[in-house]
This record gives C-alpha cells, sequence and structure tokens, in this order.
C-alpha cells in the first residue's frame, strides 16, 4: 500500500522573490502545489542537489545576503 502523502507542518518562511518565482515555475511544471513542491525536494536534498557546487552556491548566497535585505 503507497505511503500516504500528509502536510503535518506548517511553518512561517520568508523567501525571496526570484525564489518564490522559481518555486511556482517547478511546482507548476511537476503538477505540484507549493507546499508539496518543496516537501518532494526537502524529502529528496541529497538527490537534487549537486553536492559540489551547493557550498559555493551557498557561500555566494550569503555573500549577497546582506546587501539584498537593504
Amino acid at each position: 500500500m503507497p505511503k500516504r502523502f500528509r502536510l503535518t507542518r506548517r511553518f512561517p518562511a520568508a523567501m525571496t522573490e526570484d525564489g518564490y518565482r522559481r518555486l511556482r515555475s517547478f511546482a507548476a511544471e511537476a503538477g505540484l502545489d507549493e507546499g508539496e513542491a518543496l516537501s518532494f525536494l526537502f524529502e529528496n536534498f541529497d538527490s537534487v542537489t549537486e553536492s559540489e557546487a551547493l557550498g559555493h552556491r551557498l557561500r555566494l548566497f550569503n555573500a549577497e545576503l546582506d546587501a539584498r535585505k537593504r
């Protein structure tokens, strides 16, 4: 019997406009709503990220974060 998909947690999250646009686009392409798309991405995080590029991208994002908040 397949595992039932239940959204059991809700949390307030802040996203950039670019991030939210990309999430909506991904969700639409996959036929999911935004919550389902986030669940998919986090449940499969290791397989959907390129581990070598993740650290580099994270450092770039953190370096630009303060400037983007202004």
